[in-house]
């Protein structure tokens, strides 16, 4: 392999968005080190990365970043270029359940990460890049208009979207006080394939093929931009390499849909994948009680990562859909391993039996 170029710390690598992030970068870019550093906590799986993970230019590392010796330690030892921080605990339910856990891994745990980045460039911060991936959630609820821009004002209504607020001030806060060269990107809701299955569309897939209920919260009115978490990943490549430090970048989808009328749409495609009558599976849909402080709408105004760095989504949704149902009926197996905690084993085989 030739001479290393950089190395690159990702965090929460073997999650959703973590793994599409870490296969995208080991194969793009041979010269770089990707060093997928990751507690492996329940959503984190790295059977989503078996097609990498005998690569050179691949090391995996199982790490707590609440840990700040840890993470200290990690860069005495890979002498890191930049961090690409996705680790955050993400399901707002479980926010509602325990707000403590969201509080120490996107809070502190994005603290010491940026002390330890903090501490080793100190003398030499040229090239490097803290980049922190957050998520459009902290600006709170939108009415029927309007769109969430890079200004707008942070308002989190639940202990997730106050806990990424809070993580990404303290980012933008070592910026200003401490020159550390950050960029910041807030998301959209993001779908596609080796999604953990609490999320909306693999549980509702999953509930569809086992004629399962599919819970809706309230009247399903609820509105969300979807991206596919490919294209999420093409925009972070962009924003890493040519996106301004100190400078936050707006990605979505220009996707917006009402809960109840994806679930229809995922009702109907799911009826013509598994042969069952136009229909069939729309009969699931179960409305429960709406969640505490559950958000209206939001919309992402991604019109400055466009302008300034070309990137625009690849997929409609619609397409993006029809992918991702296809992905989840095509491995059953690794569904099946998620939902019933097998693939935990993989982790004990692949390297602690080793």
């Amino acid at each position: 392999m030739e001479k290393t170029k950089k190395t690159i710390m990702v965090t929460g690598g073997a999650g959703f968005i973590g793994s599409h992030l870490v296969r995208h970068f080991v194969n793009k870019y041979p010269e770089y080190r990707i060093v997928n550093v990751d507690k492996l906590t329940y959503a984190g799986n790295l059977a989503n990365l078996k097609d990498i993970e005998d690569k050179p230019n691949y090391k995996f590392v199982k790490a707590d970043i609440v840990n700040a010796e840890e993470m200290q330690q990690l860069f005495d030892v890979y002498r890191f270029d930049g961090v690409i921080h996705l680790a955050a605990e993400s399901h707002v339910d479980r926010s509602i359940a325990n707000p403590n856990a969201f509080i120490y891994t996107n809070i502190v745990g994005t603290a010491n990460l940026l002390n330890a980045a903090r501490f080793h460039w100190k003398d030499n911060p040229e090239g490097k890049v803290f980049y922190h991936v957050s998520t459009d959630e902290v600006y709170g609820s939108l009415g029927e208009t309007g769109f969430f821009t890079e200004e707008t004002s942070y308002d989190p209504r639940s202990p997730y979207s106050a806990s990424k607020a809070s993580s990404d001030h303290l980012v933008r806060a070592y910026f200003h006080t401490f020159g550390l060269p950050v960029k910041i990107s807030n998301c959209s809701n993001n779908y596609g394939s080796y999604q953990f299955p609490e999320k909306l569309i693999p549980l509702f897939i999953n509930n569809i093929q086992h004629n399962k209920p599919l819970p809706v919260y309230g009247k399903g009115e609820n509105i969300r931009d979807w991206l596919w978490v490919v294209d999420h990943v093409r925009a972070i490549d962009e924003i890493f390499h040519r996106g301004q430090t100190g400078e936050t970048y707006n990605i979505g989808g220009n996707n917006e849909w009402k809960n109840i009328d994806l679930i229809r749409l995922m009702c109907s495609i799911m009826d013509r994948k598994l042969g069952r009558d136009a229909g069939t599976s729309e009969k699931l849909i179960t409305y429960v009680k709406d969640r505490a402080g559950h958000d209206l709408r939001y919309a992402i105004d991604s019109s400055k990562l466009q302008k300034e760095l070309g990137w625009k989504p690849s997929l409609q949704f619609e397409e993006g859909l029809e992918k991702t149902v296809d992905w989840y009926l095509e491995n059953t197996e690794w569904l099946e391993n998620v939902t019933s905690g097998d693939y935990k084993k993989y982790y004990e085989e692949q390297y602690v039996n080793r």
